[in-house]
């Protein structure tokens, strides 16, 4: 296993670019009582520098979804009963992928048949790249030997109790007790590049890994995975390859949270604030 510990830069952009050069993204999130995950996923990744962002979620909440920011996009799906995405979206969402580079999955979303539905349908689709995030996970790991359907490029984003779903859904054997070998051990199994949060996250594709040196005990609180989620995927849409996306993904993350904890403390810290401070991170990484 290669240890990195050289970040990805960012690239200087021409004079000439336009917003198709930076990434169309879509990102699947949301339910009732869940649209600040939807929205902060979706700033962040407007924040990270993704030159079109579409958010798509339970047509309840679109009109509260499109209230919180101005600049991304919105597409409503068919929800069910209980305010989740209904397996009845799978064509509106099937076809927002396919115009987009990259799709995020998870924030908020719930677990249910249809989300689920859903994912698996994602999952089939050949050569698309995906990360998963949060119920998006839940929703993964009630789906036993989903790699064998696989054909997505995927990025996995659990924190422990995730990964801890995630291990016993596909593992038949004891998760170790060693970050690293928790992750790469589920890397290699699941052909995914993983990010395993936390205190020192772990991201690996099992043949590389990286452990993170940024991010403070503030950043425990509701939210910051969906600001990661959002970064990560701006990456991806900017052209990383998903290990870097990844790594410099969790880099900037994390930098962000300790520039906000020096202006607003570790207690107070809160995840917009973290999105706030990715300027100034995104900076420090060679960004203009």
């Amino acid at each position: 296993m290669q240890k990195i510990t050289t970040i990805p830069k960012m690239t200087v952009r021409k004079l000439d670019s336009h917003k198709g050069e930076f990434g169309k993204i879509c990102i699947i999130a949301g339910s009732i009582g869940f649209s600040g995950a939807a929205a902060i996923a979706a700033k962040s990744a407007l924040r990270s520098g993704s030159g079109l962002v579409r958010l798509a979620v339970p047509q309840s909440i679109l009109p509260i979804v499109a209230a919180i920011e101005p600049c991304y996009t919105t597409i409503p799906l068919a929800e069910d009963s209980s305010g989740k995405i209904s397996v009845k979206a799978v064509d509106a969402v099937l076809e927002a992928v396919e115009e987009n580079d990259i799709t995020a999955f998870g924030p908020g979303l719930g677990v249910s048949s249809g989300v689920k539905t859903i994912l698996e349908n994602l999952l089939r689709l050949d050569g698309i790249r995906l990360v998963i995030d949060a119920d998006g996970l839940n929703n993964l790991a009630t789906l036993g030997n989903w790699p064998d359907i696989c054909k997505a490029n995927v990025i996995l984003t659990p924190h422990p109790g995730e990964m801890g779903r995630l291990w016993s859904g596909l593992l038949r054997k004891k998760m170790p007790l060693n970050r690293e070998t928790i992750a790469s051990e589920f890397a290699s199994e699941s052909k995914a590049v993983v990010v395993l949060k936390g205190q020192g996250t772990v991201v690996t594709d099992a043949k590389k890994i990286y452990v993170n040196t940024t991010g403070n005990p503030g950043m425990a609180t509701a939210g910051t995975g969906d600001v990661l989620t959002g970064i990560i995927t701006s990456l991806c849409g900017q052209g990383f390859n998903n290990f870097d996306a990844a790594v410099l993904g969790v880099y900037v993350h994390g930098l962000a949270g300790d520039l906000a904890a020096q202006e607003k403390g570790q207690v107070s810290l809160i995840a917009t604030d973290v999105i706030d401070y990715l300027p100034k991170a995104l900076l420090k990484c060679g960004s203009h």
